[in-house]
């Protein structure tokens, strides 16, 4: 029978802990900087995948950010309004909505998306280049696990 104790003597609870502190740190850490840019992390993540494109249809952009249709229409919505994104009919497939930047939301990628990883380029730089290799192949590693 699994029991709470059995469950708190897991060997890989540590890690697990240790994962989500460092998930929590590097959201905080990320998000900070992107609403000093005047944005929220949601919209950086869409200009972030928008910028340098042609313009990507919502299931696109939505696979490729992580974000649910429900909340991808209302962050586009709002984008739309500030002027950096527009709707446009799919050439291909007139069901499809394509969202790409303005030249106005593309001169924004071009300022913002460099300095965000400026920022975190400052953080990973305490860091070693061998180690952050190291993590980053036991992070993939992890990451088949499930």
């Amino acid at each position: 029978m699994y029991t709470v104790e059995n469950a708190l003597s897991e060997p890989w609870l540590p890690l697990m802990r240790e994962l989500v502190r460092v998930n929590q740190a590097f959201s905080q850490y990320s998000d900070r900087h992107i609403k000093r840019l005047g944005l929220t992390p949601a919209q950086f993540d869409v200009l972030a995948t928008l910028g340098n494109t042609a313009g990507m249809t919502f299931k696109e952009l939505g696979i490729k950010t992580l974000l649910t249709k429900g909340s991808l229409t209302g962050i586009i919505d709002r984008m739309e309004d500030k002027g950096l994104v527009r709707r446009l009919s799919s050439t291909e497939d007139r069901r499809s909505v394509l969202v790409r930047l303005t030249p106005t939301g593309q001169r924004l990628f071009e300022e913002v998306f460099p300095a965000h990883l400026k920022h975190l380029a400052s953080a990973f730089g305490r860091i070693s280049e061998r180690d952050q290799k190291a993590l980053a192949r036991l992070l993939r590693k992890l990451g088949e696990a499930f």
